[in-house]
């Protein structure tokens, strides 16, 4: 019809699976910006980072887990799911947005690096598609996600209202807790923080070893500037990343060793 608008196309993903409790707060949260396609893994995918699968078949699996709204189950990982959606789903229409999570746990500082949420952003960002990845400081399978909604609606609006930069993504981290308590959102940038890896080692019932993975996370970073210090302060981080890892401040001691 002449002088219609079409509404913008909005791709939604995870890494905790479909039936996930955050992929339906995001939906909810999104749905009334535009058209909704769901594309998410049929189990969880947590810490897959940025892997695709090369050496095992990918199935897709029409769902009807969100009413009115199209939506796959996916065989592979959050990264398998955007580039199906892409290009086997939607062919020939490129989404206006993509949003990833809510993710139950935050994924601040490092652990960007492990995250199946914002490695399916990062994806996005490949290919030149306005991307978010959104993650909750709660682990807990009850997590109250009425906070992150809030925060889902104001960051999709802005970025469908405004310019989004090329190639960049959004990590926005939302700390736990209720609407009331959110003190605002902050652009911030990633806290120096790590991991310290352990290992607990325990024996099966054969007598053979295996391995737990934990560990402790440490901040090393006291600046007010970073997405830890938000999270820890009641704010909502958003920290522009891109997939560009060049370290660009040191290639000129690096020219100095006349290779």
């Amino acid at each position: 019809m002449m002088g219609e608008t079409k509404r913008p196309l909005i791709l939604v993903t995870n890494d905790d699976g479909i039936s996930a409790k955050g992929i339906h707060a995001l939906v909810e949260a999104v749905r009334p910006f535009g058209e909704v396609l769901v594309v998410a893994p049929d189990k969880p995918q947590s810490g897959m980072g940025h892997a695709i699968s090369v050496h095992n078949i990918l199935r897709l699996k029409k769902s009807t887990i969100f009413e009115g709204i199209e939506a796959y189950s996916c065989s592979g990982t959050p990264v398998d799911c955007v580039k199906l959606a892409i290009y086997e789903i939607l062919k020939d229409r490129q989404p206006d947005l993509l949003v990833s999570g809510i993710n139950h746990g935050d994924n601040s500082s490092t652990n960007v690096l492990y995250s199946g949420t914002m490695s399916a952003a990062v994806e996005g960002a490949l290919e030149n598609i306005p991307a978010i990845g959104f993650s909750l400081q709660d682990f807990a399978s009850d997590a109250d996600f009425t906070a992150s909604k809030y925060v889902v609606e104001k960051v999709v609006q802005k970025s469908l209202n405004n310019e989004f930069p090329p190639h960049v993504c959004l990590n926005v981290n939302i700390p736990k807790g209720t609407v009331d308590a959110l003190k605002g959102i902050k652009i911030c940038r990633q806290a120096r923080a790590f991991w310290r890896d352990s290992f607990d080692k325990r024996l099966d019932q054969f007598g053979n070893p295996y391995y737990w993975l934990t560990g402790e996370f440490e901040n090393f970073d006291g600046g007010e500037d970073t997405d830890i210090f938000a999270l820890n302060n009641g704010y909502a981080s958003i920290v522009p990343t891109q997939f560009d890892m060049t370290a660009y401040h040191v290639m000129s001691d690096f020219n100095n060793w006349k290779l």
